[in-house]
């Protein structure tokens, strides 16, 4: 089942799932609890904290839920926050955007390379109901102060990318006409 978050990144082949780790845990969790799928594709977009440029497609097994208090030891937390079905990318989810560059490269020390919003939702899902999943990511912009405007800027482009992308690799098909 190929699935995305919705609002600007709908796809005519792909379930929306909402917005943010909350919409997409409990939308998520509905599918799963009435319509089992065998496994899970998530795509959409990413920001980069500065490894990956814009336009870049990217394949994750691997998502954490690491949140800026982290990065100033300001915080802890006894949750597992890292899931990780096979060395990949590491992809973080929040539901905040990043947009201090100073805060990107901290990521970056970390191992953690990507972010968006829902992908640690739909691997925390898919774990708790045995399903194997990934994620298919199209950088759009880096997590920096102009994160937002080059994300408006690029998504059209990239949806046209990551659709091209899935088409070579024959995770969707072309249509006829």
């Amino acid at each position: 089942m190929i699935i995305s978050s919705g609002n600007k990144e709908i796809f005519d082949f792909a379930t929306p799932i909402g917005i943010g780790l909350i919409e997409s845990a409990i939308n998520l969790t509905h599918i799963c609890l009435f319509d089992k799928p065998e496994f899970l594709i998530f795509i959409g977009s990413a920001g980069s904290y500065g490894r990956f440029k814009p336009f870049e497609v990217i394949k994750s097994f691997s998502a954490s839920n690491i949140e800026h208090c982290v990065l100033k030891k300001e915080c802890y937390t006894p949750l597992d926050n890292i899931i990780s079905l096979k060395p990949s990318v590491l992809v973080n989810s929040s539901n905040y955007i990043t947009t201090d560059n100073s805060l990107s490269q901290a990521y970056l020390k970390l191992g953690i390379d990507a972010e968006n919003m829902e992908f640690f939702s739909v691997m925390r899902v898919a774990k708790e109901f045995e399903i194997n999943a990934m994620g298919i990511f199209v950088i759009t912009n880096y997590c920096d102060k102009n994160a937002h405007k080059e994300y408006i800027n690029n998504i059209k482009k990239a949806k046209t990318i990551l659709i091209e992308y899935l088409k070579d690799k024959k995770i969707i098909k072309e249509k006829n006409g």
